[in-house]
């Protein structure tokens, strides 16, 4: 029986989910990840309670970590018209802080290896993987799976079709201490971009925006862009009046593609954002970064375990379920966001909904998945 040993690049959510489930079934795992923990990333940092009874398998206790519970939807126009909606499974706030570091420690425990590198060549030939690091460690193994996130050196390496195309957004994340509910996820709309607001631990508010490159060029800075573009929606100028930032300064990402990606490339199986990257508004990258983890790790098992027969039976299944679970959400979340850039079509949406409110929850559920099926 062949050795069942995974290399898994990058220590992101995805990653090291995937890490704690094959470990937890069996597997050798090691996982390469360039940054140190625990480190601030940029992300909205709500998960839809979609995913807990799948952490719950894992044996991760969120509530060791005091998330906040998310129980309501508030989103608004960029002139402030709003609409207020329960959501049907909820979910939580938790900083990638707080989260990654406790899955690194999970990790750890588990038996996992990780090592602090950076990849730099990935060889596919003779049915193994030969993986070359900055340190000029050469990693073998026959699996590999890639959860290196929104934007890397290896998809340019990989030639990756999203890292050929100019992307027009620009992402700015930062904590705040301030007045803001614990119960509420806000998503409110501006000028060139939208913005989530929600609680996460610590009573700490995040503050996540997407914004427009060639609207966002057009300032000196970030304050000076948020003054002037991101608070004319009325909410979101009250909320940044009434808080006070936390870090030093805001943390940005550009260049964030929401192209369609391949799920598998050069052979190697993409989760997460590698595979994948849901426009904020839909408020549910982090749930479908777990969520892929736990389809991609049973799917190995199986291989394994010769339920699957080749590498070529895995890569299809692996990319049928992908597309099963996500590929409708990431379609809604790119047209919910193309109608929001277009003020006039979303000033018509918020009519719309407010004289039929019955529409907003089918809309929220083609966003979000059902709560996790574990098949042991």
């Amino acid at each position: 029986m062949k050795k069942k040993e995974v290399l898994i690049i990058g220590g992101g959510l995805a990653g090291l989910t995937a890490a704690i489930h094959l470990s937890k079934i069996g597997f050798q795992v090691i996982v390469v990840e360039k940054n140190e923990f625990p480190k601030h990333k940029v992300c909205g940092e709500y998960i839809s309670n979609e995913v807990l009874p799948y952490l719950n398998w894992l044996n991760l206790n969120i509530e060791d970590l005091h998330p906040t519970n998310i129980t309501d939807l508030e989103f608004s126009t960029a002139s402030g018209k709003t609409i207020k909606y329960t959501l049907p499974l909820g979910g939580f706030g938790i900083s990638r802080y707080a989260l990654d570091e406790y899955l690194y420690k999970s990790a750890i425990e588990n038996g996992c290896k990780i090592i602090k590198d950076t990849v730099e060549s990935i060889v596919f030939a003779n049915e193994e993987f030969i993986v070359t690091t900055s340190d000029n460690a050469i990693l073998k193994s026959e699996i590999v799976i890639g959860a290196f996130g929104k934007r890397s050196n290896i998809d340019q390496k990989l030639n990756r079709n999203f890292i050929q195309k100019k992307s027009p957004w620009l992402a700015v994340k930062a904590h705040y201490l301030g007045d803001f509910p614990n119960n509420l996820v806000g998503l409110h709309n501006f000028k060139g971009g939208y913005c989530g607001v929600s609680k996460v631990e610590n009573d700490i508010i995040n503050i996540c925006y997407l914004a427009d490159y060639e609207t966002f060029k057009k300032f000196k800075n970030i304050d000076d862009y948020q003054e002037k573009v991101v608070s004319e929606n009325p909410h979101l100028k009250t909320i940044f009046e009434k808080s006070n930032l936390l870090f030093e300064k805001p943390l940005t990402i550009s260049q964030i593609c929401f192209e369609e990606k391949q799920t598998v490339e050069n052979h190697i199986l993409m989760i997460g954002d590698t595979a994948g990257l849901i426009h904020p508004l839909c408020g549910n990258g982090m749930a479908m970064a777990i969520h892929s983890a736990k389809i991609v790790s049973e799917l190995i098992d199986k291989y394994f375990n010769k339920e699957i027969k080749s590498r070529k039976e895995l890569e299809e299944k692996y990319i049928q379920e992908w597309n099963f679970n996500f590929k409708n959400r990431l379609k809604m979340g790119r047209f919910l966001s193309n109608l929001l850039q277009k003020q006039k079509l979303s000033g018509v949406l918020m009519r719309i909904l407010i004289i039929f409110p019955f529409l907003l929850p089918k809309i929220i559920k083609k966003t979000h998945g059902k709560p996790i099926i574990l098949n042991s």
